[in-house]
């Protein structure tokens, strides 16, 4: 099968690529680069030294013999899309194209509208190329486990069954987003939704948890295949965040009293999780939704196992709790469901101590590339 990555130059989107190509898929990327736009807008750089787009994906062909065709341009480009999905005839688009940090979208009104502007119009316009092109494709989108927030009941894999006055209805998950990015999530999954209802498409919405690791079988072959790894205050996620920080001796930065409980998931995981959605396509006019994480965790819980896995490898970590600097509870009831895909055959790579060694030892090897000044957060969600 033909399957189309957007945004594959990104941090799941090239780990998802390579994994797809290796697994026997013909692979295109289409990426408008604007990953690393960022980061040189922002002053910040990747922990790993990323090659350009091209230099990698011409490495993989001469490790592999695999070819991976490319697309640069930008999704909010209706004419460019359309002409790319032409030329390249996908059975499958894996869509990853869109600004994912929840800091990045709460900078500035800029900031905010961009990310709203460039995640919902990208994403209408890759439902009306399908709609008008390739009808029968099948669209697995990255969602995101914030699209739901933290309410006091379970959380249900995209939809809930609710009686109410004596009626019984199955309906979309109720959707608490915690910021502009979670929202501009929750407005894809309500296009694509209705997408499907009315013109018949096809998709698979996998509501992410937090992703943390930097190898798989593929980036891992060869350095200039290696994956971008983010530590910084906008970019970078708890887990991975946590690990370099303990690297550079820096102490580990909780955010409020640390009781936020998150879904968490080894990028490795991520890889297969769009494989199996890829081998299982949903069907005609059905908006499916999973959610993609493994293991449940609060924010100190996380600090604690990074202390005793440096600490055991000799380093000194400490803990600092900082102000929050989001608006979130500290202390919350968080149960959420994930069946749907370990039913679909997902053997899941669970946190331990080896991988976070691993993962210390990866943050220890370029610690030498680590700005401090970026380390901090420096983006808040409060009123001025």
């Amino acid at each position: 099968m033909k399957v189309l990555v957007i945004g594959g130059d990104g941090y799941c989107g090239w780990a998802t690529a390579l994994h797809l190509s290796n697994q026997g898929y013909d692979v295109g990327i289409l990426d408008n680069l604007s990953r690393r736009y960022w980061d040189s807008k922002l002053g910040v750089d990747t922990l790993t030294p990323i090659a350009p787009i091209q230099k990698r994906i011409q490495r993989w062909q001469e490790l592999t013999g695999k070819t991976i065709d490319l697309f640069v341009g930008d999704i909010t480009d209706y004419s460019f899309l359309s002409q790319s999905l032409q030329e390249f005839e996908p059975g499958a688009i894996v869509h990853f194209g869109e600004q994912r940090s929840a800091p990045y979208s709460m900078i500035d009104r800029e900031h905010a509208v961009f990310t709203q502007v460039n995640n919902v119009v990208g994403t209408l316009n890759i439902l009306y190329a399908m709609k008008e092109d390739f009808p029968d494709a099948h669209l697995v989108k990255l969602g995101t486990m914030g699209e739901y927030g933290t309410p006091n009941i379970d959380i249900e894999e995209g939809y809930i069954t609710i009686e109410h006055n004596g009626r019984k209805d199955t309906l979309p998950y109720p959707k608490q987003p915690g910021s502009f990015y979670h929202l501009s999530k929750v407005h894809d999954s309500h296009n694509i939704h209705f997408a499907c209802k009315i013109w018949g498409l096809r998709a698979t919405d996998l509501n992410q948890g937090v992703v943390y690791g930097v190898l798989t079988e593929e980036t891992g072959m060869d350095e200039m295949l290696i994956n971008r790894l983010d530590y910084d205050g906008v970019f970078g996620t708890a887990l991975n965040r946590f690990c370099i920080q303990a690297a550079i001796g820096h102490p580990l930065t909780v955010y409020g009293k640390g009781g936020q409980t998150r879904g968490f998931l080894d990028i490795r995981d991520t890889v297969r999780c769009i494989d199996i959605a890829i081998q299982n396509p949903a069907e005609e006019g059905k908006f499916r939704v999973f959610n993609q994480f493994t293991e449940l965790f609060s924010i100190k819980d996380l600090a604690m196992m990074v202390k005793k896995a440096g600490n055991s490898l000799g380093l000194d970590v400490e803990i600092d709790n900082l102000e929050n600097p989001r608006v979130e509870l500290d202390e919350h009831y968080f149960n959420a469901k994930n069946t749907k895909l370990l039913d679909l055959g997902l053997q899941p790579h669970y946190l331990s101590d080896s991988l976070l060694d691993s993962l210390l030892n990866f943050a220890e090897k370029y610690k030498g590339r680590v700005d401090k000044e970026q380390i901090l957060p420096k983006v808040s969600w409060h009123r001025k």
